[in-house]
């Protein structure tokens, strides 16, 4: 179904309070629970989360009583909205359980958008960003293993593949080497936009839940894993902010916020298979048609400008969660060795220069070892074998990739080499101890 969201009136907000009870929904079972329902619920409390903190941002930089006044309770109803979704993760759902959904929607969604985003420069960047999501997925996985003993594919259900990307220990970079060259406002696409509006705010949940939780283990490299990818998740939000024209307005970025919201939800609701969820996100639909309509009015009051100009007239699809496996398959065999120059622009590994901006980083920061690659030796120690859930096809070429992968210089101390790589692949799996 297509429809125009500015012709939707929406619920009037002062119909939006409810009670707590409304708010604190009963969260679903971890062990039942359809992967992509999981992957919805933890990209729409990104995007909730995103909207807020913007809102504030705007209250505090603008004069407009009128704009204050009628942001701050869009807010309040858009903090209830991420409260709900948020508190639909059950309790018996733990850290690592909850960190590989995030990495799971962090690998889908970027295929996602890299497959429908009509800029080709953007794409590029999303392509990037996919297989270092792709790896941390794989590391995660790893301890979520060795320390509950679960099988990583209980959260993925098949849907996404477990194996080594382009090494964690190469993600870190100079972050002004991270910057990419901004859209121009005048010339880019509603797609584009939204596309760019919905990984951000997917990125930075990422990297607030692990801000938020990765301590919690007691086991030390697992809080510096976590530490560690947290790092890359703060790269991964400026890469993909700085794709954003900084000189729109906020009347602007408040139109784009919203209508990202109302195409997300739209979207969630189209695909949902669990009814009770359905129903939700088909209500905060309905919020948000009515949140857009306000923005939509300040815009053009404060701008003088058609909101169309900007979101155009057609509702937009920025999510669609199913399996992505062949298209990160091809963008992880042609793209793992692909570097980040200092010029905005992508180079091979093997064209990297003595005074590439990102070595002092990696150099600093991994001296004493990457805790990324540690927990590979300690899989190893113990079991012989790294998990890897994927295709015989793709596994065969596990040695492969990480030789594409690698840099020669610098490597941290406790790099995994290909050679002790190829000592792994000879064990037999052993995945099914885990199910």
């Amino acid at each position: 179904m297509s429809f125009n969201p500015l012709e939707e009136k929406g619920l009037n907000l002062e119909k939006q309070i409810r009670t707590w009870h409304e708010i604190t929904k009963i969260p679903f079972n971890k062990t039942s629970v359809d992967c992509y329902t999981r992957t919805r619920q933890i990209l729409m409390n990104g995007i909730e989360v995103e909207a807020w903190g913007f809102k504030h941002l705007f209250s505090r930089i603008s004069a407009d009583e009128e704009t204050k006044g009628l942001i701050s309770q869009i807010r309040r109803i858009e903090d209830m909205q991420q409260t709900t979704v948020n508190w639909l993760t059950p309790s018996d759902q733990n850290v690592l359980e909850t960190t590989l959904g995030y990495e799971q929607v962090a690998v889908e969604l970027t295929a996602w958008l890299a497959q429908n985003e009509p800029d080709e420069y953007v794409k590029e960047t999303f392509d990037f960003g996919l297989l270092e999501d792709f790896d941390h997925l794989y590391r995660y996985s790893q301890w979520a293993y060795l320390e509950h003993g679960i099988s990583p594919n209980s959260i993925v259900q098949n849907k996404t593949d477990i194996i080594i990307g382009r090494p964690t220990q190469y993600h870190h970079n100079c972050n002004k080497v991270r910057l990419r060259k901004p859209y121009d406002k005048n010339t880019v696409t509603p797609q584009t936009r939204v596309n760019i509006c919905t990984l951000v705010s997917a990125e930075q949940q990422t990297h607030n839940y692990y801000a938020e939780h990765g301590m919690e283990y007691g086991n030390q490299c697992i809080r510096e894993t976590y530490a560690e990818i947290k790092d890359v998740e703060e790269e991964h939000v400026t890469m993909y902010e700085s794709l954003i024209d900084p000189t729109e307005s906020l009347y602007e970025k408040l139109l784009i916020h919203e209508f990202t919201e109302v195409c997300n939800y739209y979207t969630c609701m189209e695909d949902e298979i669990d009814t009770r969820l359905k129903k939700l996100w088909e209500l905060f639909l309905d919020y948000e048609l009515g949140h857009l309509q306000i923005a939509a009015k300040l815009f053009e009051k404060n701008e003088n400008r058609d909101a169309e100009e900007i979101i155009g007239t057609k509702i937009l699809i920025p999510n669609k969660f199913k399996s992505q496996k062949d298209y990160v398959t091809k963008i992880l065999e042609n793209e793992v060795s692909k570097r980040l120059t200092g010029e905005m622009g992508y180079m091979d590994k093997n064209d990297i220069t003595e005074n590439w901006g990102s070595y002092p980083v990696q150099k600093a920061l991994n001296s004493e070892g990457s805790p990324s690659e540690r927990v590979i030796k300690i899989i190893s120690a113990t079991k012989g074998k790294n998990l890897v859930i994927a295709e015989k096809s793709l596994k065969n070429k596990e040695s492969e990739l990480l030789k594409k992968g690698l840099q020669d210089t610098p490597q941290a101390p406790d790099t995994v080499t290909v050679e002790e790589l190829k000592e792994m692949q000879k064990e037999k799996d052993f995945e099914f101890e885990c199910n």
